[in-house]
């Protein structure tokens, strides 16, 4: 009888001290849980960024001076970081605050000679207060203002282009009259160095303070460069809004005496004209024994330039539809700078029926575009329902199986 007793004991404290150590290990799990920082503290430590904005022009330079990283820590105010992650909004921005451009004491404020007067572009306190000001009607004119800075590091013979911020974008999200902006920026002629900034939710005032360095450039090309800045508006189910282009010439800007702190105005995008998209010479040749299309890309020419350099770098893409479903695919090889490309790629498709009837085939002329999607250039279709000299040449090759016909052919709007 007694063994049972101590045996029931000793379980019952076991029970006792299971439930105890278990509702410890929640308590103690509990309150690490609500000690830890914010998550969009982690999420911009991963981006490189600090949520201080004290140290946002610090971080990202390249070869930043220790004397001035000293400076901007000793002036940092120790009260002020608690006050202004309390500001921030719920994406994670900052209010609107006077720029650091017009601040005096920011060690980035430059001195008379390395600013780059000018009479639309200069900026200054005043300036940006009137762009401040700007009443609602002459908004929906204006595209708003870039402002960035140039460098040239001549120890490591290096181009060093500091992308600030943007103000008073326009609204592409008509539901919520915000953006997602980003900028994308190219190096021109040669259009070797294609770059991005991050995106940044919800802002018409972006600030994004990112520094992009290319190495490699001599001192003495950057006279013959331009920079073309390209503004847009992310957009999750669909392709991305242009707002707006920037062009920066560098001839006559003299990089020699230091940094260079310029703003432009943000300009609406040149769109090409639909009358103008250029030629495509293609052959074709229908082979009914073996029930085969064989497609040869010959030619491109007057192809409409793609941006302000004036050069492209097509490649053609082709489709193969039957009952307007695409059934194959293929594309040829970029050809770079040339707005009259030579192909000479040939294509053999099998052709799922025993005539043409319900096979059509689509030629898609891109721009190859490294940083983000590529551009149409133009369009052409081919096939028993297509009109002109595009319905002609598959008649044609319908009549006249194994004989292989070659035609030019406009291009229409991509």
């Amino acid at each position: 009888d007694e063994i049972p007793t101590v045996v029931g004991i000793f379980s019952a404290f076991g029970l006792v001290f299971s439930v105890s150590l278990f509702a410890w290990i929640c308590c103690q799990r509990k309150s690490s849980k609500s000690n830890k920082t914010p998550p969009y503290k982690f999420v911009h430590v991963l981006k490189g960024v600090d949520i201080y904005p004290e140290n946002l022009n610090s971080k990202k330079k390249f070869g930043a001076d220790d004397k001035s990283e000293a400076k901007n820590k000793s002036a940092m105010p120790k009260n002020s970081l608690h006050l202004d992650l309390e500001k921030r909004d719920l994406n994670g921005n900052f209010p609107k605050t006077t720029p650091k451009i017009q601040s005096s004491s920011d060690p980035e404020n430059l001195s008379p000679k390395h600013f780059v007067e000018r009479k639309k572009d200069s900026v200054s306190p005043d300036s940006l207060k009137s762009i401040t000001s700007i009443s609602s009607e002459d908004k929906q004119d204006k595209l708003g203002t870039l402002f960035f800075s140039l460098e040239y590091n001549f120890e490591k013979k290096a181009f060093v282009v500091n992308i600030k911020e943007a103000r008073g974008l326009p609204a592409m999200d008509e539901q919520s009259m915000t953006s997602d902006p980003y900028i994308k920026m190219t190096i021109l002629p040669e259009k070797k160095h294609k770059v991005k900034t991050r995106v940044l939710r919800k802002t018409l005032d972006p600030a994004f303070d990112e520094t992009f360095t290319f190495y490699g450039i001599p001192y003495s090309q950057i006279q013959d460069l331009t920079l073309h800045f390209i503004i847009l508006s992310f957009d999750r189910f669909s392709r991305d809004d242009v707002i707006g282009e920037v062009l920066i010439p560098l001839a006559g800007i003299e990089l020699s005496e230091g940094r260079l702190l310029m703003d432009r105005e943000i300009i609406k995008r040149n769109v090409r004209k639909s009358s103008g998209r250029g030629e495509l010479l293609i052959s074709l040749c229908y082979q009914s024994t073996t029930n085969t299309l064989t497609v040869v890309v010959l030619k491109a020419r007057h192809l409409p330039k793609s941006d302000v350099s004036g050069l492209s770098d097509p490649y053609v893409k082709v489709n193969l539809y039957h009952a307007k479903k695409r059934i194959s695919k293929k594309k040829t090889h970029v050809k770079k700078c040339t707005p009259n490309a030579v192909f000479n790629e040939l294509f053999v498709f099998d052709i799922p029926c025993e005539s043409l009837d319900d096979i059509s085939i689509e030629f898609l002329v891109l721009d190859s575009d490294r940083g983000s999607r590529n551009e149409v250039i133009g369009r052409l279709t081919l096939g028993s329902s297509a009109e002109g000299t595009a319905g002609e040449h598959w008649k044609e090759i319908c009549e006249y199986p194994r004989r292989q016909i070659a035609k030019w052919h406009m291009l229409c709007d991509g």
